[in-house]
């Protein structure tokens, strides 16, 4: 078989079946962006506790990620470098998802979602370096954006599960003795078997490529200790490319601005299109249901606008491209507050999407194009520090400002996203390294 060092050139249809396992993780992603925040509601918590209660996801993605990057870079094991960590992680993910619409208290929604958050999280960085190892570098433009063409793919699936099922005929209003609906029960346990069965033939039909005698020699002389894992992060950390550095501001804003749409979205929905704030009314879930439409309608905007930014990153570089994404996001986002019909949702969530297709995407290639190919499990799960921290600043910070400074209106939140997205593009406009070819990072000469 051939080296990590000489790695072949993979057909369109082996990069499609090796993202395939992207499915299954971000469906689970989809379900938790439409599902978890209403959930809570349902159980009785308020909106201002909502992001406290959305703390698995940042906490476990920052002690998780980079603990689990560093270690599958000096795994070297019979079943491979990366595969174990899918394995173990797409099990905890699928026991969060099958309980989580069985919850009867917030206490055992908040440990479902800890559970489903530290499978996700374990399963996608090694994840992501895996496609970096398996691929030539002329090849990471296509393999990172067919994952965020399936991140787009999945999460339209995810969302629109729920309306699905109500077409076909189930009554959105049927809940359980929790006032949870049935459609997310039967969403969730869909998503159960999705992230465990694409994780598993992707790694099936696209196992990865053996290391060389060198990077074995290499690994076995690596410490296996806790200390010098940490330690491992730690000079990651100090030797930090440029191009990284500068992308931190880009995530601060970029991520908290996502993290508050997820959150809000529905609420604001609930106000402006169907005039109530009552989580258990019929009007409420209805715009959880909308919701789940327009969402996916934007992930479906991201599964294509994926694909159509390959030649586009080629040519002018993946920061420009990334930019000029952000800003239509942020247009976007800053209209939905206004908009009180239905069918006109739709409009400025093709600015959320080509936003979304963009941000699982370009930034990928920048940083793959920037750090060395051995710390690359490392490297991923840094960056991954980049997009929790905003999530956990966003935890922290909202409640105390969303009464005093945003009126206690999901649609003022809605606002300060776009302005949010404005930022991240002014901060990601700055990244202009060059790689090899003296092109800017994430372009490649024709």
């Amino acid at each position: 078989m051939p080296a990590l060092d000489n790695k072949p050139r993979l057909s369109m249809a082996r990069i499609l079946e090796m993202n395939l396992g992207f499915l299954g993780l971000q469906f689970s992603f989809g379900l938790q962006q439409g599902n978890m925040t209403p959930i809570y509601s349902y159980l009785g918590a308020s909106e201002a506790a909502l992001p406290l209660l959305q703390l698995a996801g940042p906490i476990t993605g920052l002690l998780v990620q980079p603990l689990i990057g560093a270690m599958s870079d000096r795994t070297d094991s019979r079943w491979g470098r990366r595969t174990p960590y899918f394995l173990f992680g797409a099990v905890l993910c699928a026991i969060g998802l099958f309980f989580m619409p069985l919850s009867s208290s917030i206490l055992m929604a908040v440990s479902m979602l800890w559970i489903l958050d530290a499978g996700n999280n374990i399963t996608m960085e090694p994840y992501r370096a895996y496609v970096s190892d398996r691929l030539a570098e002329e090849q990471h433009q296509i393999g990172f954006l067919t994952q965020s063409a399936f991140t787009g793919l999945a999460q339209m699936l995810a969302f629109l599960t729920p309306s699905l099922l109500v077409w076909w005929g189930m009554d959105q209003d049927w809940v359980d003795t929790h006032n949870i609906p049935y459609t997310a029960r039967i969403a969730f346990m869909v998503g159960a078997v999705l992230s465990f069965s694409t994780i598993l033939w992707s790694i099936w039909r696209v196992p990865e490529l053996p290391l060389t005698l060198d990077q074995r020699a290499h690994i076995a002389a690596q410490p296996k200790t806790l200390g010098s894992t940490l330690a491992e992060i730690g000079g990651a950390i100090r030797d930090m490319p440029l191009a990284m550095r500068k992308m931190a501001l880009m995530s601060l804003f970029q991520w908290y601005a996502m993290a508050t749409y997820w959150a809000y979205v529905i609420y604001a929905i609930g106000r402006s299109v169907y005039g109530t704030d009552v989580p258990t009314s019929s009007g409420f879930h209805s715009a959880v249901l909308t919701n789940g439409e327009m969402a996916a309608f934007y992930n479906g905007v991201a599964f294509l606008a994926a694909f159509a930014m390959v030649p586009l990153a080629r040519r002018m570089g993946a920061a420009s491209l990334h930019a000029i994404c952000l800003v239509i996001a942020g247009v976007g986002m800053l209209w939905l507050p206004h908009v009180t019909e239905k069918w006109m949702l739709f409009f400025p969530a093709i600015g959320v999407g080509l936003g979304w297709a963009s941000i699982m995407g370009n930034p990928y290639i920048i940083l793959a194009g920037s750090i060395p190919p051995e710390r690359t499990g490392v490297y991923m799960g840094i960056f991954n520090m980049m997009i929790v921290i905003p999530m956990l600043l966003f935890a922290v910070t909202m409640p105390l400002i969303y009464q005093p400074l945003l009126g206690g209106d999901p649609r003022n939140v809605l606002t300060l996203c776009g302005v949010l997205m404005f930022c991240a593009a002014a901060a990601v406009w700055t990244v202009r390294e060059r790689n090899a070819q003296g092109l800017p990072v994430g372009a490649v000469a024709e």
